[in-house]
Order: structure tokens, then C-alpha cells, then sequence
């Protein structure tokens, strides 16, 4: 009973994440569109935002082959579990899919806003793998243990050019409410959203892969562009 118990959360937390490595990719996929129209001189900025997207993307199909050696699906989470999701909610407004990213690229301060949302996010996600690595019972899954030290590897190189392009053209240091909103985020997701998800004995799986029907050109790769 206790080894069920065990896997039940493994899955549940593996699920979320990837969930939120898939919402991740194909977000940023909309950002570098805009991105190469507004600021297709900054070569340097859009090659670190077209590995962010690539790792991102990398990060997805680690989880998915994860769940495919065990044999089943991620459970069926919603953009409730999403960071980005609700960050983008709480400081913008509206939902990623109706953020107009073009717009938001246009204005300067919509764009730095972005950024740093995006690099708190990042940021946030490095400090929680810290954690994560140190749980007896995530390193016990070797599996998973090997797909989060990836990912911590890679996340630096995903906050800092979004930091360094911030210092470069005077976007400032996050705000406190978007601090806040980040802090707020992360409780829920840690001491609600996770629990909840635990007890629910009614949470289904899913019966696709969440990039299902994507097309198979990577959009952050330069040939893209």
C-alpha cells in the first residue's frame, strides 16, 4: 500500500510538470514570432530564447518517454497546475492563449513585464528542483532523478539571458506584486493543487499525449525562422 501511495504522487508530480514543460514550449513558440519581428538585431537574445525552447521542448519528451516506460499516461492535470499559466493571469490579465504577444512586444513595458515573468518563473522552477533533488522519495526514482538533475542543468541558461536583457535596455527588477504573485502561484500549486490532486480518487488520465497533432518542425530551431 505505502508503494502505491508512493507511485500515485511520483505520477502526480510528473504530470504536472509535463504539463508545464509542453504549455512552456508551445508559449514560447508565440514570444520568438514576435521576438524575431521586433528584434531581429539582437541575434544573441533570440538564440537564448530559441534554446529555451528547444530544452523546453527536450524536457517534454523526457517526461514522455518516462510515462511511456511505465506503461501509462500522465494523469490528466489543467492549467490550474500551470505556473506560467497563473502568473500570466494574475499579472496580465487574460490567459497565454489570449495574451496578444505581438502586441506585448511592441510596448516596451509589456515586453520587460514579460521578461520578467518569465524569469521568475525560471528562477522559481531552478528552486524548486534544489528541493526536489534532495527528496528521499523522488531519488528514489532513478528515471525521474536523472530527468530533473537535466533540467536543473538547464535552467540557468534559461532565466539569465531574460536578467541580462532586462539590465541592457533598463526593464528594471521584478516588481513586488509580481513577486507576490509568484509566492502566491507556488503555495497554492504546493499546499492546495498537489493535495487535492492526491485525494481526488475520481483524477483520470489522459487518453493523448499533449503535443499530439503539433507539427514536428521544432519553431525555436534558427532554420525555422
Amino acid at each position: 500500500m505505502l508503494e502505491r501511495a508512493q507511485r500515485r504522487f511520483l505520477d502526480i508530480l510528473a504530470s504536472i510538470y509535463i504539463y508545464n514543460e509542453h504549455r512552456g514550449y508551445s508559449s514560447i513558440d508565440r514570444v520568438l514570432l514576435a521576438v524575431r519581428a521586433r528584434h531581429s538585431s539582437e541575434q544573441w537574445f533570440i538564440d537564448a530564447v530559441e534554446k529555451h525552447r528547444r530544452d523546453e521542448r527536450k524536457h517534454y519528451l523526457m517526461f514522455k518517454k518516462y510515462f511511456e516506460s511505465l506503461g501509462r499516461m500522465p494523469f490528466a492535470v489543467d492549467r490550474s497546475c500551470g505556473h506560467i499559466d497563473r502568473l500570466i493571469f494574475l499579472t496580465f490579465g487574460c490567459s497565454i492563449d489570449e495574451l496578444d504577444t505581438e502586441a506585448v512586444t511592441a510596448d516596451d513595458n509589456l515586453f520587460f513585464r514579460l521578461c520578467r515573468i518569465i524569469m521568475i518563473t525560471e528562477i522559481r522552477g531552478m528552486n524548486q528542483l534544489d528541493i526536489l533533488l534532495e527528496d528521499k522519495l523522488v531519488t528514489s526514482d532513478e528515471r525521474l532523478k536523472k530527468i530533473f538533475e537535466v533540467i536543473r542543468v538547464d535552467e540557468p541558461s534559461h532565466w539569465m539571458p531574460y536578467r541580462d536583457w532586462l539590465v541592457k535596455n533598463h526593464g528594471g527588477e521584478p516588481r513586488w506584486n509580481e513577486r507576490a504573485a509568484d509566492a502566491l502561484v507556488h503555495k497554492s500549486l504546493v499546499f492546495w493543487k498537489v493535495p487535492s490532486l492526491y485525494l481526488n480518487p475520481g483524477l483520470a488520465r489522459r487518453t493523448d499525449w499533449h503535443d499530439d497533432g503539433e507539427p514536428q518542425g521544432i519553431m525555436g530551431s534558427p532554420s525555422a525562422a
